[in-house]
């Protein structure tokens, strides 16, 4: 058995909420040890031995159930976890304002031709570059201003979640990574 990062799509914005207290005993229900929440933003670390595409149907069943919300899920295992820490293409930028980085966990991919999409929306030195199956962004003025994030939707990039590269660290200190 091992960590298991769970982060949810939308958590706690347009109506979408579930108690951090209710989603730990969600968790706990199902049969996951020691179910932790990072904010109330839709991140959750359990201990499973599940794999993470089969957890993540089970929790998106659950979530449905529980709290009668449609949404996503994306799992990610503490070796995942730690590539993504890796491959940051703005760790400079990361190591001065973490929170105008962002790491976007995608759950199936992204959209063919996501990117230059994307990247025609960047402005005033915005950046966005793909690794592997994720999308990571750089807005030096901060995303509330940015273009990017009001233009670009799940059917543009594909399905996925960002958290900002302090939650992104903080998420890797709650299983050991790095």
């Amino acid at each position: 058995m091992t960590h298991r990062i769970i982060l949810f799509r939308g958590m706690n914005t347009g109506g979408v909420r579930a108690p951090v207290a209710e989603l730990r005993a969600m968790a706990a229900d199902m049969g996951l040890k020691n179910p932790r929440t990072l904010a109330a933003s839709g991140n959750l670390v359990v201990e499973s031995g599940k794999a993470p595409d089969a957890l993540e149907h089970d929790i998106e069943a659950a979530m449905a159930k529980t709290f009668g919300l449609k949404v996503a899920a994306m799992v990610r295992t503490p070796d995942q976890w730690a590539k993504l820490v890796a491959a940051n293409p703005f760790l400079r930028e990361a190591a001065a304002h973490p929170a105008k980085v962002v790491a976007m966990v995608m759950k199936d991919g992204i959209q063919p031709g996501a990117l230059l999409a994307v990247q025609a929306l960047c402005r005033d030195g915005e950046r966005v570059e793909a690794v592997s199956d994720d999308l990571f962004f750089w807005f030096p003025n901060g995303q509330g201003v940015s273009d990017i994030f009001k233009k670009a939707t799940p059917r543009m990039l594909g399905m996925g979640t960002g958290r900002n590269w302090s939650t992104v660290l903080r998420l890797a200190e709650m299983v050991s990574v790095g």
